[in-house]
């Protein structure tokens, strides 16, 4: 497929941030996603929580489920509007990387405790651990990326951080647009949480389908099944209806963004990309759509009480986990304490917070768990 004239191309990168030669048998951006796949931040989201902790249940979406989601989905919208689709998967599988675990629970815990030293958000350690914290080349520390992955993986940023990050960091200073590759992995990230949300939701019958029939995006495809098929499990017409839901969100989203694109007819990325506006954009009907859905699982799913207790529970394990290396480094792992020091000595108690933060921060649920036990069970010596 020939890409258009406002795709990202391989030939056309601005750049890693430690110059390599070419690649001899993919593209640039193969490159960025084969890297991706084979880092250590990325076998560990089989074991990060999305919405449900992992020992919660095997079928459950995980971080690493949820980002092969988010990959699927990113391809389809990049083939159909003529993008790259390795930049977009690459973009959708690194996403995550710098997750906690408990999901969000986890990295609001973990935002608390550093607040003093700088805040913790995750889009921003993503990027943290892509260009700093994997450490398994020769020449370079992190995965060198392209910049354009890069950009696509910092999603949102403040004015003060985005000064500390250089280059990509400048579009949230000048006011301007990632590329189109950017653009559409952040909302395929979007469909794809909104919709396994509702199938996690309804598989552990913490919603209903009754509850969500006042949703009219539900509503409208869920009717749809039940008139078209006679006597459908509830499995069949939860997933009938998903993938339903899910087809009308991507569809409407290529048909808008084809509109935007002709009205705006960019001739480059560089065009996209000086913008003040995404071109990437659902329909206002459709818009209006999926905040409703989002809403309702922010107010029936998010905060249901058993998972309200849960997101304590977890937040109560990174609380005191920080709180006992802050004070103690060398209850880390050796090489985690040595960095510590190293960072306390030029940065002071803020260097020795942010090592503490990139520990807590890179453990999986069960890591997270047992390390709590360690700690803080004296039956438990190792």
């Amino acid at each position: 497929m020939r890409l258009a004239a406002y795709a990202s191309s391989p030939e056309q990168t601005l750049g890693r941030r430690h110059p390599e030669p070419p690649p001899g048998h993919r593209s640039e951006y193969q490159r960025d996603r084969d890297r991706v796949i084979h880092s250590a931040a990325f076998r560990r989201l089989e074991y990060k929580t999305q919405v449900f902790v992992n020992h919660e249940g095997d079928l459950f979406r995980t971080r690493l489920t949820h980002s092969l989601e988010v990959a699927q989905i990113a391809r389809t919208l990049a083939r159909s509007l003529r993008l790259d689709e390795d930049l977009a998967e690459a973009i959708a599988l690194a996403h995550d990387l710098g997750h906690t675990p408990f999901g969000h629970a986890g990295q609001d815990a973990l935002n608390d405790c550093m607040r003093p030293f700088g805040g913790f958000e995750h889009n921003l350690q993503s990027l943290r651990v892509v260009d700093e914290l994997e450490d398994k080349y020769a020449e370079f520390r992190g995965l060198n990326l392209s910049f354009e992955t890069r950009e696509g993986i910092l999603k949102h940023c403040s004015k003060k951080d985005a000064r500390a990050l250089g280059d990509v960091g400048r579009r949230f200073l000048e006011r301007q647009q990632p590329g189109l590759e950017a653009q559409l992995a952040n909302l395929a990230d979007e469909i794809a949480y909104n919709n396994h949300d509702v199938d996690d939701g309804l598989r552990s019958r913490l919603i209903s389908v009754e509850q969500l029939m006042a949703v009219p995006l539900f509503a409208r495809h869920y009717t749809a099944v039940e008139k078209r098929y006679a006597a459908l499990t509830p499995k069949q017409a939860r997933h009938e209806t998903i993938r339903r839901m899910i087809n009308s969100l991507v569809s409407d989203l290529i048909a808008n963004t084809r509109v935007r694109l002709k009205a705006a007819d960019p001739r480059s990325a560089a065009e996209v990309r000086a913008r003040r506006t995404p071109l990437v954009a659902f329909s206002a009907d459709v818009a209006a759509e999926n905040l409703a859905l989002k809403r309702f699982l922010r107010e029936e799913l998010y905060q249901h009480h058993l998972v309200y207790r849960m997101t304590a529970k977890a937040q109560r394990v990174v609380r005191d986990l920080f709180t006992a290396l802050m004070e103690d480094p060398r209850l880390m792992p050796p090489e985690y304490f040595q960095q510590a020091q190293a960072r306390e000595a030029a940065d002071g108690r803020a260097g020795r917070a942010r090592i503490v933060a990139d520990y807590v921060a890179g453990m999986t649920d069960r890591y997270a768990i047992d390390e709590y036990e360690r700690l803080f069970d004296p039956r438990r010596l190792r």
